[in-house]
């Protein structure tokens, strides 16, 4: 399985694959699901999404972000001084189609984009994860991401907050 670059024209696929998989997640909680104009917005704002094909159907995808000085950026809740937060890079949500879990594709997501981030000179990468999404952690922990708080985001959401320092 190949991980290639997705546009805007793949923007509908991302979508729907993911309002299919968090449709039968235990809770909604555990993925902080983006509307589709925050996909397109999110590709406008120099972020990255990347997906895996399987008989011509997105099975997979992963996000990243660059998000420098804008308001969502994570470095400031990890304290990042404003000068350094052009160096920051968030790993976002990924999605796995339950028909392709098992290969290993969390693990080559997360060692991709901080391929990617060390290429474009990035210090920081963060992410944050729900709690009680075991899978999750167990994979951001594998990639050397370590929790460093815990607190309530994305509309009252509980996320724990890892962080790698690229340097």
């Amino acid at each position: 399985m190949e991980l290639i670059r997705l546009w805007e024209q793949e923007i509908p696929q991302v979508q729907e694959l993911m309002m299919d998989v968090v449709s039968r997640l235990p809770s909604e909680a555990l993925y902080a699901m983006d509307r589709i104009e925050a996909l397109y917005a999110y590709l406008e704002q120099d972020s990255e999404i990347y997906g895996v094909y399987e008989a011509d159907k997105l099975v997979a995808f992963t996000m990243l972000a660059f998000p420098a000085f804008s308001e969502s950026n994570l470095g400031r809740e990890f304290g990042v001084p404003e000068s350094d937060l052009a160096k920051v890079a968030s790993l976002e949500g990924s999605i796995v189609h339950e028909s392709v879990r098992g290969r290993g594709l969390q693990r080559h997501f997360h060692a991709r984009r901080e391929q990617l981030s060390r290429e474009k000179g990035m210090k920081y990468l963060y992410a944050t994860v729900h709690p009680d999404n075991a899978v999750s952690r167990r994979n951001l922990e594998a990639a050397g991401l370590t929790v460093q708080f815990s607190r309530l985001m994305y509309g009252g959401l509980p996320r724990l907050c890892y962080a790698k320092k690229l340097e």
